[in-house]
């Protein structure tokens, strides 16, 4: 099955199970104050996390070196604030890793090592032709 669609009806039925749990527990009322507080607290720490990024990257672009993890790290933080403005729990607590400094470079070291190797085999399997030459001219030297 398609790993899209797995998510795409997969999420929806956690969080569902998840609003009725939580729900069960803690009253219809305070789990939407609930949602709506973890949605606002972690947007406000994005924001923040996000001008820290981008002055780290900014002070990365002054030494003339690329900032290649500060620009990683930016995407992972919009994806963490998209995660936290969803309704839910499941989306915020992922939304929440992905927000932290230090479980993002976690999980971003994670990945980065999962498509390293990808791309070293790749970059090892070099094909190469091996072959003779030789200059031919005319006769008459042109």
């Amino acid at each position: 099955m398609n790993t899209a669609l797995i998510l795409i009806l997969g999420i929806p039925l956690i969080e569902i199970y998840l609003f009725i749990k939580v729900g069960s527990q803690i009253g219809a009322l305070n789990t939407i104050l609930l949602i709506l507080v973890t949605a606002i607290l972690g947007i406000w720490y994005a924001r923040y996390e996000g001008f820290n990024t981008l002055r780290s990257g900014m002070s990365q672009l002054i030494k003339n070196e690329l900032p290649l993890y500060e620009i990683v790290s930016g995407a992972a933080i919009a994806f963490a604030a998209l995660l936290l403005i969803l309704p839910g729990f499941a989306t915020d607590v992922i939304g929440i890793l992905l927000v932290f400094p230090v479980t993002r470079k976690i999980i971003l070291r994670k990945y980065s090592k999962k498509y390293s190797t990808k791309n070293r085999s790749k970059s090892s399997e070099k094909s190469f032709i091996e072959g003779e030459y030789e200059d031919i001219e005319d006769k008459d030297g042109k």
